[in-house]
């Protein structure tokens, strides 16, 4: 299927590797002009050239930190006009509630709320002055079942969601898309790095507490991110224009519910 996005300029955050690096390199098997970055410059100029070389797109690369202002300011001024933005950023770190304090929490807001909000706000009346827009936002299958030891990400994520569930509404009839991914298992560094944590609390050898918790799949294993980015790029998509803030799971039927 041709998505009828070939030309449009995208910026995808946090996407030197794991579920950003999928949704940039399928929106540039799309044709799409995609900028990508995070803060490490080796690993994003890395990426982009791999993705550029796989794919024959137009791949720019922008070491920066995406959760402030002098970051934002450097990515938008990268990508031009923005027609569609991939909000990604790594989450906070596991842990337990009682042992946050204001800082974690306003960091963590930052990041996985506050930062998607100011990149939105900056670049959503360009998308409605050219008819076409999409927004994806990255958040977590915790936003629909919460995890424990996630609790800050359980929290921003869900703040997010709630604020682009309004402003969704209002710009859909511009052709302008907000709808959110909430990744389940997928099998990326955070993942990995969660999974350790609950192997040592467990006392449990790392590469046998993963491979039980990806056989407890309905799926019978975790995502890969090339799967994710192929969703991604679908909402992204001409054909997508009638999918208004919504919030797709992507868990391989983890999470179990009739609607």
């Amino acid at each position: 299927m041709d998505l009828g996005i070939a030309g449009k300029n995208a910026l995808v955050c946090a996407a030197s590797k794991g579920l950003g690096r999928g949704c940039a390199t399928s929106l540039a098997r799309e044709g799409v002009n995609v900028t990508i970055c995070s803060r490490t410059e080796a690993d994003i100029t890395r990426t982009a050239d791999e993705i550029s070389a796989a794919t024959g797109a137009k791949v720019t690369a922008v070491a920066c930190d995406i959760t402030t202002p002098e970051g934002r300011d450097k990515a938008l001024a990268a990508a031009g006009d923005v027609d569609i933005l991939v909000n990604n950023a790594g989450g906070p770190p596991p842990g337990d509630f009682r042992d946050w304090t204001p800082d974690d929490w306003h960091a963590a807001v930052n990041a996985n709320m506050i930062t998607a909000i100011e990149l939105i706000r900056r670049t959503i009346d360009g998308m409605i002055d050219r008819k076409f827009g999409r927004i994806v936002n990255i958040t977590s299958g915790s936003v629909k079942s919460p995890i424990a030891i996630l609790g800050l990400s359980n929290g921003a994520r869900t703040g997010l969601t709630g604020f682009c569930a309004g402003i969704a509404r209002e710009a859909a009839v511009h052709n302008v898309t907000i709808n959110g991914i909430l990744p389940g298992p997928f099998d990326t560094d955070r993942l990995r790095g969660n999974m350790k944590v609950q192997a040592d609390k467990a006392g449990a050898d790392f590469d046998d507490f993963y491979a039980k918790q990806a056989a407890t799949n309905p799926a019978g294993r975790f995502g890969t991110a090339e799967e994710f980015g192929e969703a991604c790029a679908f909402l992204c998509s001409a054909q997508a224009g009638y999918i208004v803030g919504q919030n797709l799971l992507l868990d391989g039927g983890a999470f179990r519910s009739s609607i």
